[in-house]
């Protein structure tokens, strides 16, 4: 039986009312190859043309289609004439949409020659509809890239109405790109519409298993790739499937479907589908329920790839589902995590509600984070709140608190939390982890939690003979699949003695169920592909070979990226963001390419998260399973070859990490040093090309050289001027411009390590003569930091904090004097120190609000409001904190900022910190604030309330852990009266200020 395709793609249009479009004729022209090479069809291009190099057809880029002609042809496609009518018809267009509304809505398909002015409006959906109802041809596909195409599917009504009989006659499957009162788009990064591009990825039949494409995958692809799209196609499918493209082997018996009965090298799930296939841990299984019936603690505890998570997962939570082995633990909660490297994060994920908005979903973690931040205490309100009467926890790959959790903190405070929710919760909560055997020595180091483990342990041992026939024949039989029995014996000799080699015997079952003979699996395929041990290498190879030189150093680098290196135990998996990957040499378009390959030939995996602070979506890459680290001989080739390498560049940038956790701090103690460096500079040197840092780590070890370098030239200036930082200011200057001859740039940073160091002399006298030199040094350096680097942007920031303090100083000094016995120069040196304290106020402002705000204005934007720790003290500075309230603090504070903090207390209280606050820098934080949390919470929560109240609050009780008290008290505490003091000074007009 035929299949004829019409496949239309129309640029050009008359009326001045539409634009011409450049996709339409490409988009139509892929449809049509992918139908001809794919699905067998026989295509009609329209508009169609020649060409002359090849006498190939193709849809015509610069041709017009007349309504007249497009109406023929689809009479043509949909009721043609003679005996031989096709079993399928199929018909695609791209172009312009319209819209007729005039008492009665209708949809057109637009033709070049369409006039709405003159009431031709294109092609009648209503008439292609009724085209469709008296088509003889059984299988009818229509896809219809366009703006209003929504209106076609109207047509179930209008069907039924006038045949109830046309549904049950016809197979159909219906696309299209928009409702019927919605416009259609173009994709910003391709040639294609957004629907086309999504149908041609999902008619591709190499990204099905089976290598079929039919109506229904189709609509389920396309659906689930445009899921977050601003545009959502709609789709119809009616009576049976209808085969796109693919082909179907006539070795394949129809007896064995199109299913397979093995899980590769994933994990079988807790789904109806995974359970239907899991066999071989029965007995196990039953062990689990009956550790779960009565107890709160279960660990399972085996090797890598003796079927932990599936034993878990489609043996023990599926049983529990049914609610056929305990009674009522259908009725239960089950919630499934891995710890990853935030496990305290991962766990109150595990909480949230599915479909939730990204303010809900962020409003819902974050009171999910705080109860399980708070404790045990917490965790347990948080269990006990589920409504049913049991909850079962589930802590798949509990070994990733070791390999990927880097914080001992963070690790603590996750087995407290766990061990002491427990024990206050009684029943109501049972704990089961997977844990790997060689796992079991690191959680010694914890005495409560080794105890757990070792009273409640459940060993998985590897499946005796019996089983792993189970495993491989039980499966098979569910889709009347047979194995030949000799293949059985020798499955189960190459892998009885491998306890950890169940992921390799499923994707040795999967490699032959793909390359099966009629309904068998056979021992000669089996050896061919060689054996257990050889499919998986020999299928890694393959891939690796089919890639250009380029492709396969991009994919050595990612699996070396996808590898944690054990400590006392094997290499393990680790996820990696795919941005990390992207590097100056390695583009983003290169590491898509190769992470699609190697995701479609099933080695890695790829998924999703949401950035806890922005509700970002990034993506996330992972090995398929650790047997490709253990198996895969290249791998390992490449892995010893550079462990050592790999070692290094690891803690670079957990060194890195750490770095930006604290906020990118400049001061040296939170910067790479001595040794430190000097490894990390060697390291950039050698691997740069083979094995390249992060960017992040290459920022970090680019500030701590600048840092270093720094302070060395510091250093030897110190030196050489140790003796004269003891003379007179002044005398000090003429003597490194004059007696000594020095070089003018020798000369200022002369003067400028004795100021930053604070060697300033105590005479007013000294220091009205000093203070002006110094001013002018600061507003060279203000022009200097417009370069961007950090490194001048700090120094003009250290530059202005002594400026201002030292002039506060003088300010003081000469205040001490009776105003009536000023003589005219001291008056005068007065008013210059007033101007100068003045400037420096208003620089030192300028400069945080163009360096230092874009952080705080984006957390702020973002709702990370922040929070001051619990059990913390004032010298633990801006680690009290976190997010917009650790950056409010260090900019008013710390010396990324004004440096208020001029003895190091974490307090403000003198009046010299006091006047060190810049008051436009006060105010403008004041008004962001307030700004944020009014957008935010509707309520402005900013340093006071009425009168200069920082308690009970009522604007600022609608932040989280505010507590009624406003900004003043979580950043200044008991001194928010003198911060309040300043701030009502800077409230004042700039001339009653005293500065």
């Amino acid at each position: 039986m035929g299949r004829d395709a019409l496949v239309v793609g129309i640029n050009l249009y008359d009326c001045e009312q539409l634009s011409n479009l450049k996709a339409p004729a490409e988009d139509a022209e892929a449809i049509a190859q992918c139908l001809t090479q794919s699905g067998g069809f026989r295509v009609r291009r329209l508009p169609e043309v020649i060409r002359p190099e090849t006498q190939a057809t193709r849809v015509g880029r610069k041709t017009k289609v007349t309504l007249t002609q497009l109406e023929e042809a689809l009479v043509q496609l949909f009721k043609p004439t003679g005996n031989h009518i096709p079993e399928t018809a199929l018909f695609y267009f791209s172009g312009h949409g319209l819209r007729k509304d005039r008492g009665i809505q209708e949809g057109f398909l637009a033709t070049s020659d369409v006039s709405p002015n003159a009431n031709q409006w294109g092609l009648r959906l209503k008439w292609l509809r009724e085209l469709l109802q008296e088509s003889p041809i059984r299988q009818q596909i229509i896809w219809l890239d366009c703006c209003y195409s929504g209106e076609l599917l109207n047509f179930k009504e209008n069907l039924e109405e006038a045949d109830p009989g046309s549904l049950e006659q016809h197979d159909r499957c219906f696309i299209a790109a928009s409702r019927e009162y919605e416009v259609a788009y173009e994709e910003t990064a391709g040639s294609h519409g957004v629907l086309t591009g999504a149908l041609l990825q999902a008619l591709d039949p190499q990204h099905r298993s089976d290598g079929l494409v039919t109506n229904f995958t189709l609509t389920e692809q396309v659906n689930q790739a445009l899921k977050s799209a601003s545009q959502r196609p709609l789709f119809a499918n009616f009576g049976n499937k209808i085969i796109l493209t693919g082909q179907v082997s006539d070795r394949v018996s129809e007896a064995t479907g199109d299913e397979c009965p093995y899980r590769g090298l994933a994990y079988f799930d807790r789904t109806d589908q995974d359970a239907r296939f899991f066999y071989g841990r029965t007995a196990l299984t039953d062990v689990l329920l009956e550790r779960v019936r009565d107890r709160s603690f279960v660990a399972v505890v085996g090797a890598s790839g003796s079927g932990k998570s599936s034993v878990v997962r489609a043996g023990l939570l599926h049983q529990l589902k049914l609610g056929q082995r305990i009674s009522g633990s259908h009725l239960w909660t089950v919630y499934v995590i891995r710890p990853g490297d935030k496990p305290r994060q991962s766990l109150a994920e595990a909480f949230l509600e599915p479909g939730l908005s990204a303010i809900d979903r962020a409003d819902q973690l974050h009171k999910a984070q705080a109860l399980i931040d708070s404790g045990a205490v917490g965790f347990a309100q948080l269990i006990a709140a589920c409504e049913s009467d049991r909850v079962v926890l589930v802590i798949d790959q509990f070994e990733e608190c070791f390999t990927l959790c880097r914080d001992e903190t963070e690790r603590q405070q996750f087995f407290e939390g766990l061990l002491g929710a427990i024990q206050q919760l009684g029943k109501k909560l049972c704990l089961v982890i997977t844990l790997r055997a060689d796992f079991f020595s690191k959680c010694l180091q914890y005495p409560q939690l080794a105890q757990h483990i070792e009273n409640n342990l459940v060993a998985v041992k590897p499946m005796n003979r019996e089983e792993l026939a189970q495993a491989i024949v039980e499966p098979a039989k569910q889709v009347n699949l047979d194995i030949e029995a000799e293949l059985v014996t020798q499955m189960i000799l190459d892998v009885e003695s491998s306890p950890g080699s169940l992921p390799l015997l499923q994707y040795t079952l999967t490699e032959l169920w793909k390359r099966r003979s009629v309904n068998w699996l056979t021992l000669a395929a089996y050896n061919r592909m060689g054996g257990v041990r050889g499919t998986l290498q020999q299928r890694a190879d393959e891939v690796y070979a089919s890639l250009s030189p380029q492709e396969q150093e991009t994919a050595r680098r990612i699996f070396l990226e996808l590898t944690q290196l054990g400590e006392g135990t094997e290499d393990t998996r680790r996820q990696v963001l795919k941005r990390d990957l992207i590097t100056s040499k390695q583009s983003e378009l290169l590491i898509d390419r190769v992470i699609q390959r190697l995701s479609t030939e099933r080695l890695v995996v790829t998924s999703e998260l949401v950035e806890r602070s922005a509700g970002n979506r990034v993506q996330v890459i992972d090995v398929a399973h650790e047997a490709l680290i253990r198996y895969w001989s290249r791998l390992r080739q490449w892995i010893e070859e550079n462990r050592l390498a790999l070692k290094q560049k690891r803690t670079i940038e957990d060194a890195a990490e750490d770095w930006v956790q604290q906020g990118k701090p400049v001061e040296l103690a939170y910067l790479l040093q001595g040794s430190k460096l000097a490894e990390a500079e060697n390291f950039l040197q050698v691997y740069a090309d083979t094995m390249p840092l992060s960017s992040l780590a290459q920022e970090f070890i680019q500030l701590s050289q600048a840092e270093r370098d720094r302070l060395h030239r510091q250093e030897q200036v110190r030196k050489r001027w140790k003796t004269a930082a003891r003379i007179a200011f002044p005398t000090l200057i003429a003597i490194s411009a004059a007696v000594f001859g020095w070089q003018q740039q020798r000369a200022k940073e002369a003067t400028a390590a004795v100021f930053l160091a604070g060697n300033v002399p105590e005479s007013i006298s000294q220091l009205s003569t000093a203070l002006p030199t110094f001013r002018e040094e600061a507003r060279a350096l203000k022009a200097k930091a417009e370069s961007g680097k950090e490194a001048d942007i700090s120094l003009a920031l250290a530059y202005y904090r002594r400026l201002r303090e030292t002039a506060i100083k003088l300010l003081n000094l000469q205040k001490q004097t009776d105003s009536k016995t000023l003589s005219e120069l001291q008056l005068k040196q007065l008013l210059n120190t007033q101007a100068i304290a003045a400037e420096s106020d208003k620089s030192l402002a300028e400069l945080i609000e163009k360096y230092r705000f874009p952080a705080l204005k984006q957390q702020l934007n973002t709702q990370n409001f922040g929070e001051r720790l619990p059990n913390t003290q004032f010298t633990d500075f801006e680690n009290q904190y976190t997010g917009a309230l650790r950056t409010t603090y260090q900019i008013l504070m710390g010396r990324f900022g004004a440096g208020a903090d001029l003895n190091q207390d974490g307090r403000l209280t003198s009046i010299d910190e006091r006047e060190q606050l810049p008051c436009d820098t006060l105010l403008e934080l004041d008004r962001l604030w307030r700004e944020a949390t009014r957008k935010a919470k509707g309520k402005a929560c900013g340093w006071y309330g009425a009168n200069f109240a920082v308690f009970e609050n009522l604007d600022c009780a609608t932040i989280p852990k505010f507590e009624k008290r406003t900004l003043a008290f979580w950043i200044f505490d008991t001194d928010y009266d003198s911060a309040i003091e300043r701030i009502k000074t800077c409230r004042q007009p700039s001339q009653a200020r005293n500065l």
